[in-house]
């Protein structure tokens, strides 16, 4: 069975969330108020639609409790981003993924029931100066306020060290979860695995700690 989820809000973050899912074979609904955007999109989604979600009707004929997931994905309205977060709840969706325009926003959703808040614009200005700072970070993904994964390369302070070693965890906070070695990923290697010059540790730890580890550790 193909996953089937909606998007509502066809702008850059919701258009490209459609593309994603479609190159991942989900089916797709696509919504936006505007047809013209419904147009774009009209030969990517499984079904693209005009509608303004802020009406429960209009949402309920649509058969949007049927699909799995949900994504809100409207841009710069957050009454209308609200609004429809309060609808799709109490027609009873499962699983309902919100961008919020700030933290205040963000907090509102939380409250009304989104299962997921997503800040896309911070969220890639983190990773983004992440990346910027760092030469090792190769990238950066935000699990909460205080926590992330990070991918780091091993240079040669590291090379030729085994995980025992280095007592990452104890010395530094952080947990290696997997290394990339070439086309090869070691997932929660042994403490005998000697680290080689290149590979890409995929760390998990508090912000505090993954910086400790990269400015320590690799300099």
């Amino acid at each position: 069975m193909k996953k089937e989820f909606v998007v509502i809000g066809l702008g850059r973050f919701g258009g490209s969330i459609v593309n994603e899912l479609v190159e991942l074979d989900a089916d797709v609904m696509a919504i936006d108020i505007s047809p013209d955007r419904v147009d774009e999109f009209a030969q990517i989604a499984t079904t693209a639609v005009a509608a303004d979600t802020t009406d429960e009707s209009a949402l309920r004929s649509l058969g949007i409790r049927n699909f799995e997931h949900v994504v809100v994905a409207i841009g710069e309205n957050i009454q209308a981003s609200i609004l429809t977060t309060l609808i799709l709840k109490e027609i009873g969706v499962k699983r309902i993924t919100v961008k919020a325009q700030n933290d205040y926003h963000a907090k509102v959703l939380r409250k009304i029931g989104a299962d997921q808040v997503v800040h896309p614009e911070r969220d890639m200005g983190k990773r983004i100066a992440n990346n910027l700072v760092s030469n090792n970070i190769l990238d950066y993904l935000e699990l909460s306020d205080e926590y992330s994964i990070a991918e780091i390369r091993a240079n040669e302070k590291l090379a030729g060290s085994t995980l025992i070693d280095l007592d990452i965890r104890a010395k530094y906070g952080v947990n290696i979860v997997a290394i990339k070695r070439d086309a090869q990923i070691l997932v929660s290697p042994q403490a005998i695995e000697e680290i080689q010059l290149n590979d890409i540790l995929i760390v998990i730890g508090s912000d505090l700690d993954i910086h400790r580890f990269e400015k320590k550790a690799l300099h």
